[in-house]
């Protein structure tokens, strides 16, 4: 009892030390959409890849330069005296200036280079619609993580329900044995045996109460908030829920091999990876544009003039084409292409093992949550079955014909069956968000709030 009394004063006290804050799933979702680092800095390296897209159209465009320049000179002499077959000769002092103005405009375009630019835009195109999926599922990621964090709290909170209803019962047999023995109903015995029962209830509450706040740590941490905060969770398991989820499995999950299918259609990462792989197949392309010829066009203006009003007054146009034949480049294009071959084959495994990977994790998740809709039910009949089973046996021993372990068996079954079934509750909900999250539907969107992200 000093155990139990301590804890909930120390609850008592946190609480009015930290006002509690209600925290919903939507609200959890969407501060983590808000908060998660990695989805803030994959939202930063996409303008990179939108970067790159635009830098490869330039490749197919000509490049175009212009300059200008100035420049004066100015020579002083102040005359020379020389000795020329006899006679002494005296050039005059001078001073000469002069300055000189000159505008360029330059062109160069690559014609042909063996379709690397083309490639090059292919591939920029893929990198930019392969980091966008990246980016939808990684958003996916982290509403299941929230919503997994968050019902582990509510499902622990439902079981903490429980042992605190075990411990009051427990308190309240006690207090009814020990005047049953006072009167000589029953014998010392079985005081002893219902105060060891109420302790290991004492003890069970305040093991489920570290794993609620445990949890809620948890939870907090993977929202970005401070564990310290205080906050009430306004979401729970009711059986309404649990049947829309029911409804809406059966008319969604008609097969295996149709989530299989949803799953390809779906998968943000499935689709990233294929895009990735078309990437790779592009390198290849610019890799063995090295073995090709490289035809490049050149355009040249420029004009020369002593004085700025004259500047346009001459000018100078040039036209030229260059082709540049690869001859031997020391086995290097050959390396280039041999390590973008190597790159496609093993994107096509990564391919084959995300589809393989799909598969398994969908099977699983189908199979698991067959046998939670099944353990559901048969939880829930548990239930009932062991409360009707405690409510006798507690009669019986009121009236002296069951012993008190007859009690102490029946309670503890009715104890067992409701926490099997507040799990099967968790497992089912959970395992229901799992097999979205796996085919590739779960919707993160109706959790985003107009301009938070």
């Amino acid at each position: 009892m000093r155990i139990l009394t301590k804890a909930l004063f120390l609850f008592l006290i946190t609480t009015v030390a930290f006002p509690q804050k209600t925290l919903t799933l939507d609200d959890a979702i969407n501060i983590a959409l808000q908060k998660n680092s990695t989805l803030q800095k994959s939202m930063n390296t996409l303008k990179t890849y939108k970067s790159g897209l635009l830098a490869s159209y330039g490749s197919l465009l000509p490049s175009l330069s212009a300059s200008g320049s100035w420049s004066w000179n100015r020579n002083e002499d102040e005359g020379t005296t020389y000795n020329y077959a006899g006679f002494v000769y005296t050039s005059p002092a001078s001073k000469t200036e002069s300055r000189s103005y000159r505008a360029n405009v330059d062109a160069n375009w690559t014609l042909f280079d063996g379709l690397a630019n083309i490639a090059g835009v292919s591939k920029s195109k893929n990198d930019l619609e392969a980091a966008k999926f990246s980016l939808e599922r990684l958003k996916q990621d982290i509403v299941f993580q929230t919503i997994s964090f968050y019902y582990d709290v509510i499902n622990t909170s439902e079981l903490l329900k429980v042992k605190v209803d075990d411990v009051r019962q427990a308190q309240k047999n006690l207090e009814t044995i020990t005047e049953r023995n006072k009167l000589g109903a029953v014998t010392l015995a079985d005081v002893y045996a219902q105060q060891v029962t109420l302790g290991n209830a004492e003890l069970e509450e305040i093991r489920t109460r570290n794993t609620l706040e445990t949890a809620k740590t948890n939870l907090l941490y993977y929202l970005g908030l401070d564990v310290f905060d205080n906050y009430s969770f306004s979401d729970n398991f009711s059986v309404d829920q649990l049947e829309v989820i029911k409804n809406r499995l059966s008319e969604e999950s008609d097969s295996l091999s149709v989530l299989v299918s949803s799953a390809m259609d779906n998968r943000f990462d499935y689709k990233s990876a294929l895009l990735n792989l078309e990437g790779a197949y592009d390198d290849i392309t610019i890799a063995r544009s090295g073995h090709f010829p490289r035809l490049t066009n050149s355009l040249g203006f420029s004009s020369n003039a002593n004085s700025f009003d004259k500047l346009f007054a001459s000018k100078s146009y040039t036209v030229g084409l260059t082709l540049s034949i690869p001859i031997f480049s020391g086995f290097s294009v050959s390396n280039r292409v041999e390590i973008a071959t190597v790159n496609a084959k093993n994107q096509e495994v990564v391919v084959s093992d995300l589809e393989r990977e799909i598969k398994r994790n969908l099977q699983k998740t189908f199979l698991d949550l067959q046998a939670a809709e099944k353990s559901l039910s048969v939880s829930e009949k548990n239930v009932e079955s062991a409360e009707e089973n405690l409510k006798i046996e507690q009669e019986k021993y009121s009236l002296g014909s069951s012993k008190l372990l007859d009690v102490l068996t029946a309670r503890t079954n009715y104890t067992n069956a409701r926490v099997a079934y507040i799990n099967a509750e968790y497992a089912y909900v959970v395992l229901s968000e799992q097999l979205k999250y796996y085919t590739g539907v779960l919707d993160y969107k109706k959790y985003e709030r107009t301009g938070d992200n």
